[in-house]
């Protein structure tokens, strides 16, 4: 018997370093992600066998554990596995029953992205984990890889979502943001981090506690107006708010400052500020966008509507 788990993969419009503070933040699940089959076969010994394959079907990891207590029994990567052993013995410390009774488990798990995008290579194995197990993504989010879980809201959202933490709780709510201006955002993979660790050292160990509850405050109520955001130039001018306080919080400059000084429209860092994509706004035509990006170096340009709006790609 099979069962097909399917995961979305995120993007945050919000600085997640704010949301950890209980910022509301605007998370959007997006059309690729990852799936997982789940296999019982009969008349082997208890034993549970792992294939991990990326967006062109090749396999990129592999292992076999007992599944008494999911010791890891053979695999080529003992870091992935030890890593990945966690997450099981985790659920199972959620949900003592589990996994169900069965005398052999496959997995295979299937990327529609590529693994070095950075667009929930982790989240979305979580809540596929969570589904299999029956038990509280967040809560196995938390005890594994931390973070504000806004990417496990996404993983099971069908369309964007405002999320919030609130005494360190998650709240998620559906929304509707499908700004008139989509065709003109873009998303660019920059393929390099900001160093970032320093920035969230400052912000962490700021005395200013009136400080950071006033940019909590900034930063929610930016979230509420980049929804209804009516026109590029609006968008476009929170954006720079919110870059701004961003940047005066961690210390650290724009990627737009880093990268792109004469780029004619907007560039905002997504997720945890400074990861691996930007959201690039531009009111001229999406080939001379794209040139100018390309000539940059930056060969992964895609449309905003290509991956945020639409079915799920399986």
């Amino acid at each position: 018997m099979n069962t097909i788990l399917h995961a979305r993969g995120k993007l945050l419009l919000t600085a997640e370093y704010f949301v950890l503070d209980g910022a509301l933040a605007l998370a959007l699940p997006l059309n690729i992600g990852q799936s997982m089959t789940v296999s019982t076969e009969d008349g082997r010994p208890a034993l549970l066998g792992w294939q991990s394959h990326d967006e062109k079907g090749n396999c990129w990891f592999s292992a076999t554990f007992d599944l008494q207590n999911f010791d890891c029994v053979e695999s080529p990567d003992a870091a992935i596995a030890s890593r990945l052993r966690q997450i099981l013995c985790e659920a199972k410390q959620l949900n003592p029953s589990f996994p169900p009774p069965a005398a052999c488990y496959k997995i295979q798990t299937e990327l529609t992205f590529p693994r070095q995008w950075g667009l929930g290579t982790s989240s979305t194995l979580i809540y596929l984990i969570a589904c299999w197990a029956k038990v509280d993504p967040f809560e196995l989010q938390f005890r594994t890889f931390g973070g504000s879980g806004y990417d496990v809201a996404c993983a099971g959202a069908a369309s964007p979502v405002l999320y919030q933490l609130k005494n360190g709780r998650p709240h998620q709510e559906q929304c509707d943001f499908t700004p008139p201006f989509s065709e003109k955002l873009y998303l660019v993979y920059l393929g390099k981090k900001q160093d970032s660790r320093a920035g969230i050292n400052q912000y962490r160990q700021r005395k200013n506690t009136a400080q950071r509850s006033r940019e909590i405050e900034q930063i929610s109520d930016l979230t509420q107006k980049i929804l209804t955001a009516k026109t590029l130039a609006a968008f476009d001018e929170l954006l720079r708010q919110h870059e701004k306080i961003v940047a005066t919080a961690l210390g650290l400059p724009r990627a737009k400052d880093l990268y792109f000084q004469d780029f004619w429209g907007e560039i905002k860092s997504l997720g945890a500020w400074g990861g691996d994509f930007v959201l690039a706004t531009s009111d001229r035509p999406a080939a001379e966008t794209r040139q100018y990006f390309n000539e940059k170096g930056f060969a992964v340009f895609l449309p905003y509507n290509s991956i945020v709006n639409g079915k799920m790609v399986r």
